[in-house]
Protein backbone atom coordinates (compact mmCIF):
# COMPACT_ATOMS: atom_id res chain seq x y z
CA UNK A 1 0.00 0.00 0.00
CA UNK A 2 1.41 3.38 -1.06
CA UNK A 3 -0.37 6.56 -0.02
CA UNK A 4 0.59 9.86 -1.65
CA UNK A 5 0.33 12.96 0.53
CA UNK A 6 1.17 16.05 -1.56
CA UNK A 7 1.51 19.44 0.13
CA UNK A 8 1.19 18.02 3.62
CA UNK A 9 2.50 18.53 7.16
CA UNK A 10 4.12 16.19 9.65
CA UNK A 11 1.06 16.14 11.93
CA UNK A 12 -1.05 14.94 9.01
CA UNK A 13 1.48 12.23 8.25
CA UNK A 14 1.51 11.13 11.89
CA UNK A 15 -2.29 11.00 11.95
CA UNK A 16 -2.36 8.93 8.77
CA UNK A 17 0.11 6.41 10.24
CA UNK A 18 -1.95 6.12 13.42
CA UNK A 19 -5.06 5.48 11.31
CA UNK A 20 -3.30 2.77 9.32
CA UNK A 21 -2.05 1.07 12.48
CA UNK A 22 -5.55 1.15 13.92
CA UNK A 23 -7.03 -0.33 10.75
CA UNK A 24 -4.49 -3.15 10.83
CA UNK A 25 -4.84 -3.71 14.57
CA UNK A 26 -1.15 -3.22 15.26
CA UNK A 27 1.11 -0.82 17.09
CA UNK A 28 4.35 0.96 16.27
CA UNK A 29 5.80 -0.19 19.62
CA UNK A 30 6.97 -3.37 17.90
CA UNK A 31 9.56 -1.37 15.94
CA UNK A 32 13.06 -1.93 17.26
CA UNK A 33 14.45 1.30 15.81
CA UNK A 34 13.87 4.27 13.52
CA UNK A 35 16.06 4.32 10.42
CA UNK A 36 16.65 7.77 8.94
CA UNK A 37 17.83 7.81 5.33
CA UNK A 38 19.24 10.93 3.70
CA UNK A 39 19.50 10.54 -0.06
CA UNK A 40 18.62 12.01 -3.44
CA UNK A 41 15.56 11.37 -5.58
CA UNK A 42 17.72 9.44 -8.05
CA UNK A 43 19.00 7.03 -5.38
CA UNK A 44 15.85 6.90 -3.27
CA UNK A 45 14.25 3.70 -4.56
CA UNK A 46 17.42 1.64 -4.28
CA UNK A 47 17.93 2.80 -0.68
CA UNK A 48 14.30 1.99 0.18
CA UNK A 49 14.60 -1.46 -1.38
CA UNK A 50 17.61 -2.21 0.83
CA UNK A 51 15.92 -0.80 3.93
CA UNK A 52 12.78 -2.78 3.13
CA UNK A 53 14.76 -6.03 2.98
CA UNK A 54 16.79 -5.24 6.11
CA UNK A 55 13.63 -4.40 8.07
CA UNK A 56 12.44 -8.00 7.79
CA UNK A 57 15.24 -8.87 10.22
CA UNK A 58 14.96 -5.60 12.16
CA UNK A 59 11.34 -4.33 12.18
CA UNK A 60 11.70 -0.58 12.01
CA UNK A 61 10.15 2.66 10.89
CA UNK A 62 12.02 4.01 7.90
CA UNK A 63 11.98 7.75 7.33
CA UNK A 64 13.64 8.81 4.08
CA UNK A 65 14.42 12.48 3.46
CA UNK A 66 14.86 13.21 -0.22
CA UNK A 67 14.70 16.89 -1.23
CA UNK A 68 13.04 17.63 -4.54
CA UNK A 69 15.52 17.67 -7.40
CA UNK A 70 16.89 21.16 -7.72
CA UNK A 71 14.80 22.15 -4.68
CA UNK A 72 12.10 23.21 -7.07
CA UNK A 73 8.48 22.46 -7.83
CA UNK A 74 7.32 19.00 -6.93
CA UNK A 75 6.44 16.39 -9.52
CA UNK A 76 2.74 15.99 -10.22
CA UNK A 77 1.25 13.08 -8.28
CA UNK A 78 -0.97 10.79 -10.29
CA UNK A 79 -4.48 10.79 -8.92
CA UNK A 80 -3.93 13.70 -6.53
CA UNK A 81 -6.64 16.38 -6.58
CA UNK A 82 -5.66 19.62 -8.29
CA UNK A 83 -6.39 22.80 -6.35
CA UNK A 84 -8.36 25.72 -7.70
CA UNK A 85 -6.28 28.44 -9.35
CA UNK A 86 -6.91 30.89 -6.54
CA UNK A 87 -5.67 28.33 -4.02
CA UNK A 88 -2.21 27.90 -5.53
CA UNK A 89 -0.48 29.92 -2.83
CA UNK A 90 -2.00 27.87 -0.03
CA UNK A 91 -1.37 24.65 -1.93
CA UNK A 92 2.37 25.29 -2.09
CA UNK A 93 2.64 26.71 1.42
CA UNK A 94 3.75 23.60 3.31
CA UNK A 95 6.78 22.93 1.08
CA UNK A 96 6.45 19.23 1.88
CA UNK A 97 5.26 16.25 -0.14
CA UNK A 98 5.18 12.84 1.49
CA UNK A 99 4.49 9.22 0.79
CA UNK A 100 3.55 6.53 3.29
CA UNK A 101 4.17 2.87 2.47
CA UNK A 102 2.63 0.01 4.42
CA UNK A 103 2.36 -3.75 4.10
CA UNK A 104 4.20 -5.50 1.28
CA UNK A 105 5.67 -2.17 0.14
CA UNK A 106 7.33 -1.54 3.50
CA UNK A 107 8.85 -4.76 4.81
CA UNK A 108 8.31 -5.39 8.52
CA UNK A 109 7.40 -1.82 9.40
CA UNK A 110 6.38 1.33 7.60
CA UNK A 111 8.20 3.67 5.26
CA UNK A 112 7.73 7.43 5.27
CA UNK A 113 9.22 9.35 2.38
CA UNK A 114 9.60 13.10 2.85
CA UNK A 115 10.22 15.44 -0.12
CA UNK A 116 10.90 18.90 1.35
CA UNK A 117 11.13 22.01 -0.81
CA UNK A 118 12.27 25.56 -0.27
CA UNK A 119 13.60 26.52 3.16
CA UNK A 120 12.30 23.29 4.66
CA UNK A 121 15.20 21.47 2.98
CA UNK A 122 17.51 22.97 5.60
CA UNK A 123 15.47 21.76 8.58
CA UNK A 124 15.13 17.97 8.23
CA UNK A 125 15.22 17.53 12.01
CA UNK A 126 11.96 19.45 12.46
CA UNK A 127 10.33 17.11 9.93
CA UNK A 128 11.67 13.92 11.46
CA UNK A 129 11.28 14.44 15.22
CA UNK A 130 7.44 14.20 15.30
CA UNK A 131 7.61 10.95 13.31
CA UNK A 132 10.15 9.02 15.42
CA UNK A 133 9.06 5.81 17.15
CA UNK A 134 8.93 6.62 20.90
CA UNK A 135 11.69 5.05 23.04
CA UNK A 136 13.34 3.36 20.04
CA UNK A 137 16.96 4.04 19.03
CA UNK A 138 17.58 6.16 15.96
CA UNK A 139 19.99 5.14 13.21
CA UNK A 140 21.03 7.55 10.45
CA UNK A 141 22.19 6.19 7.09
CA UNK A 142 23.67 8.05 4.11
CA UNK A 143 23.71 5.54 1.20
CA UNK A 144 25.74 7.83 -1.04
CA UNK A 145 27.09 11.27 -0.22
CA UNK A 146 27.70 11.74 3.50
CA UNK A 147 28.22 14.95 5.44
CA UNK A 148 31.85 15.71 6.26
CA UNK A 149 30.96 15.51 9.95
CA UNK A 150 27.97 13.19 10.52
CA UNK A 151 27.84 13.95 14.26
CA UNK A 152 27.18 17.64 13.50
CA UNK A 153 24.56 16.89 10.86
CA UNK A 154 20.98 17.68 11.93
CA UNK A 155 19.92 14.06 11.38
CA UNK A 156 23.16 12.53 12.60
CA UNK A 157 23.05 14.47 15.86
CA UNK A 158 19.93 12.60 16.98
CA UNK A 159 21.22 9.15 15.99
CA UNK A 160 22.67 6.44 18.20
CA UNK A 161 24.49 5.00 15.19
CA UNK A 162 25.56 6.73 11.98
CA UNK A 163 26.17 4.63 8.86
CA UNK A 164 28.00 6.01 5.84
CA UNK A 165 29.12 4.38 2.59
CA UNK A 166 32.19 6.18 1.29
CA UNK A 167 32.52 3.74 -1.61
CA UNK A 168 29.28 5.05 -3.10
CA UNK A 169 30.25 8.70 -2.75
CA UNK A 170 31.64 10.75 -5.60
CA UNK A 171 35.13 10.66 -4.03
CA UNK A 172 35.62 7.68 -1.66
CA UNK A 173 39.07 8.66 -0.38
CA UNK A 174 38.16 12.28 0.25
CA UNK A 175 35.04 11.07 2.07
CA UNK A 176 36.98 8.67 4.29
CA UNK A 177 39.48 11.42 5.09
CA UNK A 178 36.60 13.68 6.16
CA UNK A 179 35.19 10.88 8.30
CA UNK A 180 38.61 10.23 9.84
CA UNK A 181 39.09 13.89 10.63
CA UNK A 182 35.63 14.11 12.23
CA UNK A 183 35.60 10.63 13.75
CA UNK A 184 33.04 9.76 16.40
CA UNK A 185 32.45 6.43 18.23
CA UNK A 186 28.93 6.35 16.78
CA UNK A 187 30.17 6.43 13.17
CA UNK A 188 30.84 3.42 10.96
CA UNK A 189 31.34 3.07 7.22
CA UNK A 190 30.10 0.15 5.13
CA UNK A 191 33.47 -0.13 3.39
CA UNK A 192 34.53 -1.67 6.71
CA UNK A 193 31.39 -3.81 7.03
CA UNK A 194 32.14 -5.39 3.65
CA UNK A 195 35.25 -6.93 5.25
CA UNK A 196 33.54 -8.81 8.09
CA UNK A 197 33.86 -12.25 6.47
CA UNK A 198 37.47 -11.68 5.41
CA UNK A 199 38.45 -10.56 8.89
CA UNK A 200 36.69 -13.49 10.55
CA UNK A 201 38.35 -16.03 8.24
CA UNK A 202 41.82 -14.53 8.65
CA UNK A 203 41.43 -14.47 12.43
CA UNK A 204 40.43 -18.15 12.36
CA UNK A 205 43.41 -19.04 10.16
CA UNK A 206 45.86 -17.28 12.47
CA UNK A 207 44.32 -19.03 15.46
CA UNK A 208 45.37 -22.45 14.11
CA UNK A 209 48.73 -23.98 15.13
CA UNK A 210 51.58 -23.64 14.57
CA UNK A 211 51.49 -20.13 15.97
CA UNK A 212 54.55 -18.84 14.14
CA UNK A 213 55.31 -15.12 13.91
CA UNK A 214 54.20 -13.30 10.76
CA UNK A 215 57.05 -11.40 9.10
CA UNK A 216 55.26 -9.64 6.19
CA UNK A 217 51.77 -9.35 4.73
CA UNK A 218 50.55 -8.74 1.19
CA UNK A 219 46.99 -7.74 0.30
CA UNK A 220 45.90 -7.81 -3.35
CA UNK A 221 42.93 -6.30 -5.12
CA UNK A 222 41.82 -3.47 -7.43
CA UNK A 223 43.51 -0.11 -7.40
CA UNK A 224 41.69 2.54 -5.39
CA UNK A 225 39.49 0.02 -3.57
CA UNK A 226 38.75 1.44 -0.14
CA UNK A 227 38.01 -1.87 1.66
CA UNK A 228 41.46 -3.14 0.64
CA UNK A 229 43.06 -0.13 2.35
CA UNK A 230 41.02 -0.76 5.49
CA UNK A 231 41.94 -4.45 5.48
CA UNK A 232 45.61 -3.59 5.08
CA UNK A 233 45.33 -1.02 7.88
CA UNK A 234 43.73 -3.62 10.18
CA UNK A 235 46.44 -6.19 9.48
CA UNK A 236 49.22 -3.62 9.89
CA UNK A 237 47.78 -2.48 13.21
CA UNK A 238 47.08 -5.92 14.66
CA UNK A 239 50.17 -7.81 13.42
CA UNK A 240 52.61 -4.89 13.61
CA UNK A 241 54.47 -6.00 10.48
CA UNK A 242 54.96 -4.41 7.04
CA UNK A 243 51.93 -4.68 4.76
CA UNK A 244 52.16 -4.40 0.98
CA UNK A 245 49.16 -3.59 -1.21
CA UNK A 246 49.36 -5.09 -4.70
CA UNK A 247 47.14 -4.01 -7.60
CA UNK A 248 45.36 -6.73 -9.58
CA UNK A 249 44.10 -5.36 -12.94
CA UNK A 250 40.48 -6.20 -13.62
CA UNK A 251 39.69 -7.19 -10.04
CA UNK A 252 36.48 -5.90 -8.46
CA UNK A 253 37.18 -6.79 -4.82
CA UNK A 254 39.97 -8.01 -2.56
CA UNK A 255 41.56 -11.04 -4.26
CA UNK A 256 43.95 -12.32 -1.63
CA UNK A 257 45.83 -11.96 1.64
CA UNK A 258 49.28 -13.55 1.97
CA UNK A 259 50.91 -13.97 5.38
CA UNK A 260 54.60 -14.84 5.28
CA UNK A 261 56.09 -16.82 8.17
CA UNK A 262 59.08 -19.14 8.74
CA UNK A 263 57.38 -22.26 7.35
CA UNK A 264 56.04 -20.60 4.20
CA UNK A 265 53.06 -18.48 3.16
CA UNK A 266 49.61 -18.79 4.70
CA UNK A 267 47.12 -17.37 2.24
CA UNK A 268 43.44 -16.72 1.60
CA UNK A 269 42.68 -16.16 -2.08
CA UNK A 270 39.47 -15.37 -3.95
CA UNK A 271 40.54 -14.59 -7.53
CA UNK A 272 37.01 -14.10 -8.88
CA UNK A 273 34.52 -12.29 -6.64
CA UNK A 274 31.62 -13.30 -8.91
CA UNK A 275 32.33 -17.01 -8.47
CA UNK A 276 32.70 -16.50 -4.72
CA UNK A 277 35.09 -19.42 -4.19
CA UNK A 278 38.06 -18.82 -1.89
CA UNK A 279 41.07 -21.06 -1.33
CA UNK A 280 42.91 -21.37 1.97
CA UNK A 281 46.52 -22.47 1.57
CA UNK A 282 48.44 -23.56 4.65
CA UNK A 283 52.12 -24.65 4.52
CA UNK A 284 52.34 -28.45 4.63
CA UNK A 285 48.62 -28.99 3.99
CA UNK A 286 46.39 -29.44 0.95
CA UNK A 287 44.55 -26.28 -0.22
CA UNK A 288 40.97 -26.00 1.02
CA UNK A 289 38.19 -24.41 -1.06
CA UNK A 290 35.30 -22.65 0.65
CA UNK A 291 32.38 -20.45 -0.43
CA UNK A 292 32.92 -16.75 0.21
CA UNK A 293 30.38 -14.79 -1.87
CA UNK A 294 30.67 -11.03 -2.14
CA UNK A 295 28.66 -9.37 0.60
CA UNK A 296 25.55 -7.54 -0.54
CA UNK A 297 24.55 -4.07 0.62
CA UNK A 298 21.52 -5.65 2.29
CA UNK A 299 23.78 -7.92 4.36
CA UNK A 300 26.02 -4.99 5.33
CA UNK A 301 23.08 -2.80 6.34
CA UNK A 302 21.48 -5.63 8.33
CA UNK A 303 24.76 -6.19 10.19
CA UNK A 304 25.04 -2.54 11.18
CA UNK A 305 21.40 -2.43 12.31
CA UNK A 306 22.06 -5.55 14.39
CA UNK A 307 24.92 -4.02 16.38
CA UNK A 308 24.28 -0.43 17.34
CA UNK A 309 27.11 -0.17 19.87
CA UNK A 310 30.38 1.50 18.83
CA UNK A 311 32.72 -0.66 16.75
CA UNK A 312 35.97 -0.42 18.70
CA UNK A 313 38.06 -2.24 16.10
CA UNK A 314 36.87 0.06 13.32
CA UNK A 315 37.71 3.01 15.57
CA UNK A 316 41.29 1.76 15.99
CA UNK A 317 41.71 1.11 12.28
CA UNK A 318 40.32 4.45 11.14
CA UNK A 319 42.17 6.55 13.74
CA UNK A 320 45.46 4.60 14.03
CA UNK A 321 45.85 1.87 11.43
CA UNK A 322 45.10 4.10 8.44
CA UNK A 323 48.08 6.36 9.25
CA UNK A 324 50.38 3.31 9.30
CA UNK A 325 49.70 2.50 5.65
CA UNK A 326 49.10 6.09 4.53
CA UNK A 327 51.62 8.12 6.54
CA UNK A 328 51.22 11.87 6.31
CA UNK A 329 53.68 13.40 3.93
Amino acid sequence: MIIEMPNTRTREISQKIDELHEERGESATGRVLTLLISTTEDELEQALELANAASREHPCRVIAISPRRGNGVRKPVEGAPKPAEDADAAYDNSNLDAQVRFGADAGAGEIIVLHPRGGLVHHPDTLVIPLLVPDAPVVAWWPNEAPANPSKDLLGAMARSRITDAMHSSNPYRTIEDLRRNWSPKNVDMAWTRLTVWRAMLATMLDQPPHLPISTVKVSGPKGFLPMDLLAAWLRLKLNVPVIMEEVPGATAVTGVYLTRADGTLSLERPDAKEGIAVISTPGQSPQSISVPTRTLEECLSEELRQLDPDEVYAEVITQGWNLIHPAE
